[in-house]
């Protein structure tokens, strides 16, 4: 009779199930394993023959014939040792029950039969209720990351002599619980706030208009002025990570391996700030076994890119079909792959090669060819994405000594999350999230502005040279300026303050 193991596939960042089918017959002694294995999975022919020797039971001499089912998906990664060794103990009578349709296991067995932890424990959790399976059997260490899903029981063990004896009774373990809503409230402490911020007043009401409308930000300014230690603040004042984010945000994390035991749940919006000589696949994701890059990473967070120009020019144009679309798809020859990638750019740059050319007290020795030079390593189609630009000045020395804290992170987020309540009411009927992804049609009918706004926008036009495309985003910005003021009508002030924002469109550089 041919024993049969359920056990799970991570494919992206979801899940499938996969069926360990084991046939022991005649013929010469030897463990061969088909159905798409990659090279994890056949050289666990060693692993497992050692661990069940090292649990006390014998290991069949005979030919035995391993299938993974659907033979179609290509599997990948360490975890099916255990449902492996589980379906050979079935077969040699060392597991009492034959079936086991209600159970899903995963596990990497060590040489002594120790059940070692695995990656993607979460998605393969999260997948169970369509796979109709309702018992995990995993390692120790990714039980609390399994339990954080509802409506399944998930049994931790630490080796396959436990799971053995689990199984045939002699074994009683509690099932391991945990509350996703008081896990999720204690880790989303931050250990950094805006309060930190000495000056730099105009950038924080900038980066606060960002938050509220999930606008891409870009930082300009001389080394040492501060954009690094704000843009890693601007976390603390978006809104709190819902539970089911926190899961779509922590599965990501799961699939990379950046998960810890003691951090089952990723409680604060994630930050990531790859270092400029990063590759376009390492930013997107990609690989010959595909894993999730630093966009996705990012996802429902933050993407920092610092030293903006430094990056090649092929890494910042793979940027721009995520940014616009919340997600970035692999393809590749076996299949292809969707991660999700929703994130607010920030980016850093200095405003000449040297970084002083807008510094009053260093002077600048680049030419203006430099200059322009410097510039046009960002292309217009990126530079189109962002909505914001921040001039970010040296400190003063009286503020740099002044002992006063700045606002804090919390009173900021108080007034980004009325913002959002309010764009979240207005937008209820529309596939429109936040102001930032306003189309054409939208701004028509949202961004209504009064007589004098509109008189402002026109002189704007005609003394600054604001392009069309600058004209759009200012509207944009200028409707969560609004927001953020609790007007629906956009007034005056509100588009002096967008135009503010867009120093590239006046020319900064002459």
């Amino acid at each position: 009779m041919i024993a049969k193991v359920h056990s799970g596939c991570v494919i992206g960042v979801d899940a499938c199930e996969v069926t360990v089918e084991t046939d022991i017959g005649g013929g010469l002694p030897g463990l061969n394993i088909v159905g798409l294995p990659d090279t994890a999975i056949k050289e666990s022919r060693d692993r497992i023959r050692s661990a069940i020797k090292n649990s006390g039971f014998s290991f069949p001499a005979k030919k035995i014939t391993i299938n993974l089912a659907p033979a179609a998906i290509k599997k990948e990664g360490a975890a099916f040792d255990l449902p492996i060794a589980l379906s050979i103990l079935i077969s040699e009578g060392a597991v009492e029950r034959w079936d086991l349709s209600e159970f899903l296991l995963c596990g990497e067995l060590s040489l002594d039969g120790r059940l070692k932890p695995i990656r993607g424990a979460l998605p393969i959790a999260m997948s169970m209720k369509k796979m109709n399976k309702n018992k995990l059997l995993l390692p120790k260490e990714n039980g609390r990351e399994a339990a954080i899903v509802k409506d399944i029981e998930v049994y931790p063990l630490s080796s396959l002599r436990d799971v053995v004896d689990f199984i045939n009774g002699k074994l009683k373990i509690s099932r391991q619980v945990l509350d996703s809503v008081n896990i999720l409230r204690r880790n989303c402490r931050h250990k950094i706030d805006f309060s930190d911020v000495k000056g730099q007043e105009h950038v924080k009401r900038g980066l606060e208009v960002a938050a509220a409308g999930g606008h891409n930000v870009l930082l300009i300014g001389p080394p040492g002025s501060g954009k690094s230690m704000l843009a890693k603040r601007l976390p603390t004042i978006l809104s709190e990570l819902t539970v089911d984010e926190s899961l779509e945000t922590s599965k990501i994390h799961s699939v990379a391996g950046l998960l810890a035991a003691n951090r089952v749940l990723v409680g604060t919006r994630p930050f990531r700030s790859p270092h400029h000589t990063i590759s376009d696949a390492a930013l997107v994701g990609g690989g010959t076994n595909p894993s999730p890059g630093e966009i996705s990473l990012a996802h429902n967070g933050v993407l920092f890119l610092d030293e903006l120009p430094e990056f090649k020019k092929n890494v910042l144009e793979v940027l721009r079909q995520p940014i616009e679309d919340g997600c970035v798809t692999i393809s590749r020859v076996a299949n292809t792959l969707t991660y999700p990638a929703k994130f607010m750019l920030v980016a850093a740059m200095n405003p000449c090669p040297c970084g002083y050319f807008t510094d009053p007290k260093r002077e600048c020795h680049c030419t203006p060819m430099q200059i322009q030079r410097y510039l046009s390593k960002i292309s217009g189609p990126l530079l189109d994405r962002i909505d914001i630009h921040l001039e970010v000045p040296r400190l003063k020395l009286d503020q740099l000594t002044d002992k006063r804290n700045g606002e804090s992170s919390e009173a900021i987020r108080k007034r980004v999350d009325q913002a959002r309540e309010i764009q979240n009411t207005r937008y209820k009927n529309d596939d429109v999230y936040f102001n930032a992804h306003l189309d054409p049609k939208d701004m028509e009918k949202y961004c209504i502005l009064d007589k004098e706004s509109e008189e402002l926008i026109k002189l704007a036009i005609l003394e600054l040279g604001i392009s069309a495309r600058a004209y759009d985003k200012i509207l944009r910005v200028a409707r969560t300026i609004a927001d953020l003021d609790s007007k629906e009508i956009i007034e005056a002030h509100h588009i002096s303050e967008a135009i503010s924002y867009r120093s590239l469109d006046r020319n900064l550089w002459g």
